[in-house]
């Protein structure tokens, strides 16, 4: 029997995917190009030449994948929409048969009393735009807050809530300054407008939800930063890497101002990216902060002067997940914590809308032990006075993920990806009877919807 969490009984339980991890079809029914259908093509960019041109056929599946949801107990689907679904070139007229497949998807989710929590970017640039410079130009902000008002007139009289934004600092910093990720620029801290005109989206996008009646939440990850010493050098680094990886796009959520970049020889405007109000319009422009938690960060000082002001160091002496990542539970307690004491009244309500890892095996108990102790690290956070209101597991079925291809699985839901075969790991069974136990209920009863 799962342990309970001593949790608010209004507290809500989901999973959390991204279209184009899950989708496929992505020549069907009218879908342009994104990024990522040309990052995948490239030679050598993906690990074993994988592609996501099938991935789960999520497309076609999606009955199936929701069956599981309803089995599994869930108040709350956290998905993202592909923006060249609903408009092939990131501007102009809908596609409608792109947007009726997050209709039909909407309809049967709240038919099993499960609340669609879309997310609108989810890193799937149509690829046009990005042709036209991405996000390294102010023109996509204005053009995602048009998709997000066609988006929002078809599905917001049954969308309550919105995401407008996953994990923007991953994509300046993997998509546009080291290459890793789809568009694989490596411009390094020439990216840094790209952060700027990714909050100038959101904060158009959230008032045209707003507008709409809507609440408004982005997705940020997010680490507790360490020293790998005590040393002045060390501390610098930590804070330098800090304010990069946290702060960044946190500070102008939350208190409408950045925070100090001159140790990256980066002004307050980002490269003159940053107009007069702008950062008026993205001062509390969300009306609740989505968290997105995987591990811990430790920094010691640059070993190259003329680099970053830091360098990336391992955590020793803890499990390590099969991507390598370190399990440091606690850790997310310790984020939590350090949000409230750096916003303090400003913070908003926090959800937690990704936290999960790597694990193989169907009889995966190290993802349970994964679980489990997270969530216990939340509740003690609850009891420390920070206000969460969910737990998102990432994520429901093995996917494709990004760059690692399929050799990566996150999945609560094992998927061959030859025949699609779905199969429940023991972490599905056991966060289903979580869930139930924490409800009072018996496992697979539907969740209560917002």
């Amino acid at each position: 029997m799962p342990h309970i969490p001593a949790l608010p009984p209004t507290f809500r339980w989901g999973v959390s995917t991204a279209a184009y991890q899950i989708e496929g079809a992505t020549e069907e029914d009218g879908r342009g190009p994104s990024v990522w259908d040309a990052f995948t093509a490239r030679p050598g960019a993906i690990r074993n030449a994988h592609h996501a041109r099938t991935a789960c056929d999520h497309y076609h599946r999606w009955p199936e994948d929701i069956a599981l949801m309803r089995e599994l107990g869930v108040d709350a689907y956290r998905f993202s929409i592909a923006w060249p679904r609903v408009q092939p070139t990131g501007r102009g007229p809908v596609n409608e048969s792109g947007l009726a497949f997050y209709d039909r998807l909407t309809d049967e989710l709240l038919s099993h009393g499960i609340t669609p929590l879309p997310t609108l970017f989810h890193w799937d640039l149509p690829q046009a735009l990005e042709d036209g410079g991405g996000w390294l130009t102010r023109d996509t902000a204005y053009r995602f807050a048009e998709y997000a008002a066609h988006t929002a007139d078809r599905l917001g009289d049954r969308v309550p809530e919105w995401i407008t934004l996953n994990e923007p600092f991953v994509h300046t910093v993997f998509g546009y300054a080291l290459g890793r990720h789809a568009p694989g620029r490596t411009l390094l801290l020439d990216a840094l407008p790209t952060a700027h005109h990714q909050l100038l989206g959101h904060a158009l996008a959230a008032r045209v939800l707003r507008e709409r009646g809507a609440r408004v939440l982005i997705a940020n990850n997010c680490t507790p930063v360490h020293p790998a010493s005590g040393t002045p050098a060390d501390l610098a680094a930590a804070e330098a890497y800090d304010t990069l990886h946290n702060h960044l796009f946190n500070d102008p959520l939350l208190t409408g101002r950045y925070p100090d970049l001159s140790g990256y020889a980066v002004d307050e405007e980002l490269g003159g990216a940053v107009l007069d109000g702008d950062l008026a319009l993205i001062h509390q422009s969300v009306d609740g902060l989505g968290v997105n938690y995987y591990n811990p960060t430790h920094v010691s000082a640059p070993a190259d002067a003329g680099g970053l002001p830091f360098d990336l160091v391992p955590i020793e002496g803890v499990p390590r997940t099969a991507f390598g990542w370190p399990v440091v539970p606690d850790g997310l307690r310790e984020l939590l914590l350090r949000l409230g004491r750096r916003y303090g009244q400003a913070l908003v309500p926090i959800t937690i809308t990704e936290n999960g890892c790597s694990y193989p095996a169907l009889d995966d108990t190290e993802r349970v032990d994964f679980l489990d102790g997270h969530i216990r690290a939340v509740a003690d956070a609850v009891a420390e006075g920070i206000d969460v209101r969910g737990y998102f597991v990432w994520t429901l079925i093995d996917n494709f993920e990004w760059a690692e291809g399929y050799t990566q699985r996150f999945g609560l839901v094992h998927v061959d990806h030859t025949t699609q075969t779905r199969t429940p790991r023991t972490s599905y069974r056991w966060y289903r009877e979580l869930i139930a136990a924490h409800r009072g209920t018996r496992p697979g009863a539907p969740g209560a919807t917002m």
